[in-house]
């Protein structure tokens, strides 16, 4: 329904409840224009829509569709203290002049119906507005969560592709160029070509300068999993964190990351593919190895509910079989488990020497 409909409905469906009350000419007239005043400012002004439609349900004793849509604007648009104490004050404020009309007028509907009214009309559309409201924001944080790791995992594979590829080449051209220096030349051909040599390993020099910087944002460890973890918390996540074991350092910065990055990924899928279900990450340290997991119920929404993307888990696979580890994946009709071994054999090799 388009907003001008919604004001029609609304200002025809509370104007026709008023006549069919014995209310008529400019009264009627004037309260039709009131309603659709009401509904006009809804949008941009939701807290006086609502104060508006309180003090016009006091009046004329109706007003319901009106109650409905301006609480459920004021519940939505609900987002500092003070909208929240105007709000409860306007709203307490009404039920006592409807319980106080109530008890003065003799024949009068019974108080709990007049409650039942409130609650119904006011109380009810407020709520579900505040929760619509606090669905969008925590779907909104999940989706900032999950592009800002895409676009890091963006920038890793342009790290990693440029470093490869690139890197090999300039590799290749450097050796050429250091080979044709110590060749027989005539003086004007050396130059030239001492000249290409200088520039390749400048160019060289600039890549692994690019492609350190591109990383820089890689550059976690396993230290940093509980920040990780409440950046998602604060993120709408519900993550719990489980320790096991005597936590010992991973000196191997390559095993140190693969564990963050563990972490990170089975965080992302959880919350891309089961919005809203609980994540636990498990870290249980072991005698000779760290074993981590990531699990999260699956989602009845959607049927590949913490799937993760291939590409992802392929790239996570490497690195962490980089590191002497292992990654498993365990999807499950009710669970979804992201499990990794990081070997601490590195680290008790440090600590000896």
């Amino acid at each position: 329904m388009s907003r001008y409909a919604l004001v029609a409905a609304v200002v025809v469906a509370d104007t026709a409840l008023l006549w069919l009350d014995g209310t008529q000419g400019w009264l009627l007239a004037a309260y039709a224009g009131a309603v659709a005043l009401a509904m006009a400012a809804m949008n941009r002004l939701p807290f006086a829509a609502f104060l508006a439609a309180l003090a016009l349900a006091v009046l004329t004793g109706g007003s319901l569709a009106l109650l409905t849509c301006t609480g459920f604007q004021a519940g939505h648009r609900i987002s500092a203290r003070r909208d929240l104490v105007v709000t409860a004050g306007a709203l307490s404020a009404y039920v006592c002049v409807l319980l106080l009309a109530v008890q003065r007028s003799p024949g009068a509907e019974e108080p709990w119906i007049s409650l039942a009214r409130v609650v119904v009309l006011t109380a009810l559309p407020l709520l579900v507005g505040r929760y619509v409201a606090e669905q969008r924001e925590h779907l909104r944080r999940e989706r900032a969560l999950i592009a800002e790791q895409e676009r890091l995992r963006e920038r890793l594979r342009i790290a990693h592709d440029m470093h490869d590829s690139l890197g090999h080449l300039l590799s290749l051209v450097s050796v050429q160029a250091a080979a044709l220096e110590v060749a027989p030349l005539p003086s004007d051909r050396q130059r030239a070509v001492r000249g290409l040599a200088d520039t390749a390993r400048a160019a060289a020099a600039e890549l692994h300068e690019v492609v350190n910087a591109l990383r820089r944002h890689d550059a976690h460890g396993l230290e940093e999993i509980d920040d990780l973890v409440a950046r998602s918390r604060a993120a709408g996540a519900s993550v719990t964190i489980e320790t096991r074991g005597e936590a010992v350092p991973l000196m191997d910065p390559g095993a140190s990351h693969a564990a963050y990055r563990v972490v990170q990924e089975g965080l992302t899928n959880a919350v891309k593919h089961a919005s809203g279900e609980p994540i636990t990450v498990s870290l249980d340290w072991q005698p000779d190895a760290l074993l981590i997991s990531v699990a999260n119920p699956v989602s009845r929404r959607s049927p590949s509910a913490g799937g993760g993307s291939g590409s992802g888990l392929r790239g996570l696979t490497e690195r962490v079989a980089a590191a002497g580890g292992l990654l498993r994946v365990h999807p499950g009709s009710r669970e979804f488990r992201l499990v990794a071994m990081l070997p601490l054999v590195p680290a008790l090799a440090g600590a000896a020497t």
